[in-house]
């Protein structure tokens, strides 16, 4: 049994290996000697660094992002459902799985009328 895990113990030691190798081999090859306070500083694409790294984003934008991914999801349940809703109207009945997606539509509806109404989708403050 042992024998079946020799090509998995190579691939471990070949790539162990070669991050070893590479590692050393910046050591060694790079020029750490020539170092100055323009080399270390962070480039921005010609510009100085001046300020914050990253501007701030209000929480709004995350807010409306996180509400776009919560009924994107929701929406793609009903995929599912609409491929397989003539095998499910034979095996359950008709008015049971249109009911069922009308009732699960209705959820969707008010929660976004929730959200509405809390102003959860409005970009001004």
């Amino acid at each position: 049994m042992l024998q079946e895990f020799i090509p998995v113990l190579i691939q471990i030691v070949i790539a162990t290996g070669f991050a070893v190798a590479t590692l050393i081999a910046s050591v060694v090859l790079g020029k750490r000697a020539l170092r100055n306070r323009t080399k270390d500083s962070a480039y921005e694409c010609g510009m100085l660094p001046v300020g914050e790294g990253q501007a701030r984003f209000s929480v709004k934008f995350y807010l409306v992002a996180m509400l776009f991914v919560l009924f994107d999801i929701e929406v793609v349940f009903l995929y599912p459902w609409a491929v397989a809703f003539r095998d499910l109207a034979v095996d359950q009945g008709l008015v049971v799985v249109f009911w069922s997606a009308v009732s699960f539509i209705g959820i969707l509806l008010v929660a976004y009328v929730y959200a509405l109404k809390k102003g959860a989708l409005e970009w001004r403050q």
